[in-house]
């Protein structure tokens, strides 16, 4: 590929038929977004972003969507280090002189990020959810740019409280939240990426409009989603050892509204709390919750924290490197404002739901 720069790559793309397309608009809390994409995949996006739809004038943020386009030949492709527990090759890279592509190996999918042009491209049509994350990364980006930290967390919000619940993946973060969405009045906010930071004032949270993507175990606990399985498929998870339901990775879409009703997500709220699971499955002890100092506790602090990934550019222009660690002070100062606990024992989502209407209710 002989494509050295952003204006390079903008040479290369046509962009004319995304551009002549009617926007897609979207305001995430502070951050509007403007979508410029044609055909069945817009209508797709159109429907998945629904609660987001806004007007706006001046967005933030403008993405490209654009089927096929690869460059011929293909980039040197660099591949980027998966997380400790990772395994298989995921995303690859190519660093341009003033941007960054990036490339999903299972897919085919790629992406230019910059600060002046932001495009998806390849087989996009086939594989809209890609789209979608590469949408909400880009809020997740212009928060950070901000100043506010990246949390691998869930939360619902209610009035003045706003809770999140991080764990290690897999933990029951998802299964918890969507317990507390039957607490009368709460609102969605995220199932997996929250931006949070704290000023004189206290401290805020912001989601991103991600639709939660949950596993067999998680429906078959919650009767009100049984209706995503059918009869047979929910025989057949109760046939199955609890430990292997637990382990089953089998991803389905919870669209919030279809569940929950309409006007039950809201992305942006104060943050109050901040539970941290760390529980197991065969502790003998009863589900219990204590409030504790994260900078005492370096283990919980590296639940909550999240690499920015690939797609992430600092203000100054330089993009993040794949040996980065997250900066531990930076997530003490956003959450300082926070009234952290520790979830110990059993797993017990019972528990969780009651403590949850307590914290409320009070």
């Amino acid at each position: 590929m002989t494509a050295r720069t952003v204006a390079d790559m903008r040479a290369h793309f046509d962009l004319t038929r995304a551009m002549a397309a009617a926007p897609l608009d979207l305001q995430v809390g502070p951050v509007t977004l403007r979508i410029l994409c044609e055909g069945t995949l817009r209508e797709a996006l159109a429907d998945y972003f629904k609660d987001a739809v806004a007007t706006v004038v001046a967005p933030d943020i403008t993405v490209h969507v654009v089927e096929g386009q690869l460059p011929v030949p293909a980039p040197v492709w660099q591949d980027w280090a998966r997380e400790p527990g990772k395994t298989g090759r995921k995303d690859a890279i190519f660093d341009l002189r003033d941007g960054r592509l990036i490339h999903k190996w299972r897919t085919g999918v790629t992406f230019l990020q910059s600060p002046d042009l932001l495009v998806a491209f390849g087989p996009v049509s086939a594989h809209p959810n890609q789209v979608v994350n590469f949408i909400n990364t880009q809020v997740l980006n212009h928060g950070q740019r901000m100043g506010w930290q990246i949390c691998h967390a869930a939360a619902v919000t209610r009035g003045a409280r706003t809770l999140a619940i991080a764990g290690l993946s897999g933990g029951g973060k998802s299964t918890s939240i969507l317990r507390l969405m039957d607490v009368p009045g709460t609102a969605f906010m995220t199932n997996d990426r929250l931006l949070a930071t704290s000023d004189d004032s206290g401290a805020r949270g912001l989601g991103i409009p991600k639709h939660p993507r949950i596993n067999p175990g998680t429906i078959l606990g919650n009767g009100r989603l049984h209706g995503m399985l059918s009869t047979a498929r929910i025989a057949e998870l109760r046939a199955m050892p609890e430990r292997d339901l637990w382990e089953l990775e089998e991803k389905h879409d919870l669209m919030i509204p279809d569940i929950y009703g309409e006007n039950r997500i809201a992305y942006a709220g104060p943050l109050t709390d901040f539970w941290v699971l760390n529980w197991q499955r065969d502790a003998d002890k009863a589900t219990m919750i204590e409030e504790v100092d994260l900078a005492q506790r370096p283990d919980l602090l590296s639940a909550i924290m999240k690499s920015p990934g690939p797609f992430y550019q600092y203000p100054d222009g330089r993009f993040l490197h794949d040996n980065e660690a997250p900066d531990p002070q930076g997530y003490l100062a956003a959450l300082r404002n926070v009234r952290v606990q520790e979830v110990t024992g059993q797993v017990n989502f019972d528990a969780i739901a009651y403590f949850g209407r307590e914290l409320f209710d009070a």
